[in-house]
């Protein structure tokens, strides 16, 4: 075991010999760490980069990879791949944590693997993205050397975390949660293993239950490898896991949602697409799975707010109002019961209809006002209120909309009129659209009849 509870399979310097054998783990160790692949064919799923003629597994086979970053969510295997490639390319395992390592540790261990080039090493950094810009910086000169071969782990985009250069040196591979089936057959293999596993529990378990655990585990391999463990020491020996067994465990369980993180943004993103895609029943999942992992109930509020004028517009104005009241609920009211106000808003502008007009419209006049020459204010719709502005000719022939026909003046608003808003035909706006279309024909006849 290491300083931070995390097992050393190859022990030299908090590092190690890939060459050594894993067997003598201790069995007081957590499940999950005890049951680590040790090679690349006990590693369950990840088919996308694993299969047999993908880039990874012939680079390890070759021991021809230079650096590697492994991007996934908790317990997606990002360090048992890390330990299983050193073990089978033979090299030297240094194990660091971005959390709890300094620069003068970073700089000991790289000064190490300079001197030991005959050795070659692999520098594991868990959490790699906790690493600053300086600490990141610090890795170049060894990666680009060959001095150490760097696999970088990160739960969080590299993209926004890792520095470009380093980003540019190494080969990324992004890990998905593991899926049931996969979770069921490491769970069954714990259950059955008497050399790492929970064999000489002789405790039984059916598939069902199983993957029953897998289910409420989102595809975290060490959250299920751990809660098998904890039902099996709280059953004792020659006993049987039972449905009842994982719904008692299931009440503990915590929705993994990591706010300012990549859930966070993930999916507040499959939040907002879900209703402006018209599907209340996976915008009420977003929803829930938000509030169940803590989400802050204003973040959302604001969102639906933001939502109600960009995607449903015109379209329904009422979104608006009902996105407004629903954000001031949770400011009045607060948890728990302003979700039933989410709730009421969420479903609301889901099965709204949808225009997206005035969002095109306000791109469009800022494009308008980047690109074109700002136009002045026409000398009839300038300013009159002082008696200087009205001596300098401001407000000349303006007529007031309110005493005329239809209240239209037949005047024209910009010296050179470009059209920017188009109303679409859904919902309330299809009146919007037959309006200006009337408008439209009333200004054409006034402008006609005074030619």
């Amino acid at each position: 075991m290491d300083a931070d509870g995390e097992l050393n399979l190859f022990p030299e310097r908090g590092g190690g010999d890939g060459g050594s054998e894993s067997a003598g783990v201790s069995m007081t160790a957590p499940l999950a760490v005890r049951m680590r692949p040790r090679s690349l064919s006990e590693v369950v799923g990840h088919e996308h980069i694993l299969a047999p003629g993908c880039l990874l597994p012939r680079l390890i086979q070759t021991d021809s990879f230079g650096s590697l970053l492994f991007y996934g969510p908790p317990g997606c295997g990002k360090t048992t791949l890390a330990e299983v490639i050193a073990h089978q390319t033979k090299s030297r395992f240094v194990k660091i944590n971005a959390v709890l390592s300094n620069v003068a540790q970073l700089r000991d261990e790289l000064a190490y693997a300079r001197r030991r080039k005959d050795s070659r090493t692999i520098l594991f950094i868990d959490e790699i993205h906790r690493f600053n810009k300086a600490q990141q910086d610090l890795l170049l000169p060894d990666v680009e050397d060959g001095n150490v071969r760097l696999i970088g782990a990160t739960t969080q985009n590299p993209g926004f975390y890792i520095n470009a250069p380093l980003l540019s040196r190494s080969h990324l591979f992004r890990l998905e949660p593991l899926s049931s089936d996969d979770i069921l057959k490491v769970l069954r293999r714990a259950l059955e293993d008497t050399q790492r596993g929970l064999g000489n529990f002789n405790c039984k378990a059916s598939d069902e239950v199983l993957k029953a655990l897998a289910g409420i585990c989102d595809g975290d391999m060490r959250r299920a490898l751990n809660a098998l463990e904890t039902m099996v020491l709280a059953a004792g020996g020659n006993s049987e896991l039972t449905e009842e067994d994982v719904k008692v465990f299931a009440k503990e369980r915590r929705v993994r949602y990591d706010a300012d993180e990549d859930e966070h943004y993930n999916t507040i993103s499959a939040f907002i697409k879900s209703i402006r895609g018209c599907d209340p029943d996976a915008a009420m999942y977003w929803l829930a799975k938000m509030l169940s992992g803590g989400e802050d109930p204003r973040f959302i509020a604001r969102r639906l707010v933001i939502l109600a004028s960009e995607d449903v517009g015109l379209a329904d104005s009422r979104g608006l109002l009902v996105a407004n009241a629903a954000f001031d609920a949770v400011e009045r009211v607060g948890l728990p019961e302003c979700e039933l106000n989410l709730a009421h808003a969420v479903i609301f502008l889901a099965t709204a209809p949808k225009s997206n007009s005035a969002t095109m419209a306000l791109a469009r006049a800022k494009e308008i006002v980047s690109k074109e020459e700002i136009r002045p204010v026409p000398m009839h719709l300038r300013d009159s209120h002082t008696s200087l502005n009205r001596k300098l000719g401001n407000g000349q022939g303006y007529i007031y909309n309110h005493e005329c026909p239809n209240h239209i003046s037949g005047q024209e608003y910009m010296e050179k009129p470009v059209c920017i808003y188009k109303p679409t035909n859904y919902g309330n706006e299809r009146l919007v659209a037959e309006r200006l279309a009337f408008y439209k024909k009333i200004k054409k006849e006034i402008q006609n009849g005074q030619k």
